[in-house]
């Protein structure tokens, strides 16, 4: 006994020359991958981010071939009570207001059609998650020369078949006459149209999710259908509702340039100028006020970061809830 137990607890051979080998590396494998890879991240992320920070509190311009010069919150103020910029956030606000909300609700009833199973489901479903694919400059070229009144054909879908009467989208003209806000409305369609299908992915792995016993515990007990829908199937889908808004408001808040730009360029008379497009105004053309652009980009930062915390709050309290 005593001697199978003294084998049993035999201490194991030291690593061979080999493993000690294979040791060393896996760990120069590791170190030549992450080390590279940090390098790279501070160089285009993290040193841009402090520098940008430096520049909003001085006045630079990239062009002007001087030394940037330190002028505190100057750059700040002048944001905070310019009409042109206070514009701009007047217009991302509507722009990010109603491309949300069309999104969210299509793409709620879009995650209700593909949880369905019918005969052609994977390939409906393939074809409603293409758009979210696509490039945002591709799609605002593409989209710039269906709106065009004389061989665009979106103007002819919604009924109009005479170019001379039909609406000019992104000129903001109507039969001849200005209309103002159309070219912003051109933008938003194209928008809901292209990031749907990203909403609607997410609340449709929401839906899978929901257990099968609580729609059968329901039927059980004849409730009806929007029981069913505001008792079950909105409080389950919530968390991934709002993580959805949360994505979509940032992204349509700051990330909204290659789609403006590609369509409207700015609008006529500045019908379209979003926060995206001012900063690349304000920082490439004119007098290339890099500082004050870095300013007004760091303002649109706190304002993100505010927005965030709201909706994590919110998703927070629901999940305690």
């Amino acid at each position: 006994m005593t001697s199978t137990s003294a084998t049993d607890t035999a201490v194991p051979p030291p690593a061979t020359g080999v493993q000690k080998h294979r040791a060393l590396s896996d760990r120069a494998i590791i170190n030549l991958f992450i080390w590279p890879t940090l390098i790279i991240l501070i160089a285009f992320n993290v040193f841009p981010l402090f520098y940008s920070l430096f520049l909003s509190f001085t006045d630079y311009s990239a062009i002007a071939g001087r030394p940037p010069v330190w002028v505190g919150f100057d750059n700040f103020n002048r944001v905070l009570f310019s009409e042109d910029m206070w514009r701009a956030f007047t217009i991302t606000g509507r722009y990010v207001l109603f491309s949300v909300a069309f999104e969210l609700v299509l793409g709620f009833a879009l995650a209700l059609l593909i949880r369905e199973q019918f005969r052609g489901s994977g390939i409906v479903t393939t074809l409603i998650l293409v758009p979210m694919m696509l490039s945002p400059v591709v799609v605002g070229l593409f989209w710039k020369l269906i709106y065009t009144p004389t061989f665009g054909y979106f103007n002819y879908l919604i009924g109009f078949r005479n170019p001379t009467v039909a609406p000019d989208w992104l000129a903001s003209r109507f039969a001849g006459q200005p209309m103002p806000g159309l070219a912003l409305w051109a933008v938003i369609i194209v928008d809901v149209w292209m990031w749907t299908p990203f909403i609607a992915l997410l609340i449709y792995s929401g839906l899978r999710a929901i257990p099968d016993y609580l729609y059968e515990a329901a039927v059980i007990d004849r409730a009806s259908s929007w029981f069913q829908f505001r008792r079950i199937t909105l409080p389950q889908v919530m968390p991934l509702m709002l993580i959805a808004v949360l994505f979509r408001t940032i992204e349509a808040f700051t990330k909204s340039f290659d789609l403006v730009m590609g369509m409207t360029g700015g609008g006529p008379g500045g019908q379209t100028e979003v926060v995206a497009v001012k900063i690349y105004q304000q920082a490439f053309l004119g007098q290339f006020q890099t500082g004050r652009a870095s300013a007004f980009a760091y303002m649109v930062l706190i304002i993100v970061i505010a927005i965030s915390n709201l909706y994590i709050r919110n998703l927070n309290k629901m999940k305690e809830g």
